[in-house]
């Protein structure tokens, strides 16, 4: 994946992820959990777009 690619999707993730936060209304413990969850959906998408994280596919919980 080009890395600007890359910089696009996080660009255009955190700008939402502002918009969110600044003009919906929400109780400040649910927008905290937003951007946790955000946060790490965005982590675990680099190390996979970097090749770090293998495929999610292939991860098996249990035998």
């Amino acid at each position: 994946m080009p890395l600007i690619h890359v910089v696009i999707v996080l660009v255009v993730v955190g700008v939402i992820l502002w918009l969110i936060n600044t003009y919906l209304p929400m109780d400040a413990k649910i927008k905290k959990i937003l951007n946790i969850v955000v946060v790490i959906a965005v982590v675990l998408w680099l190390l996979r777009a970097f090749g770090i994280l293998g495929s999610l596919s292939e991860f098996r919980i249990g035998r």
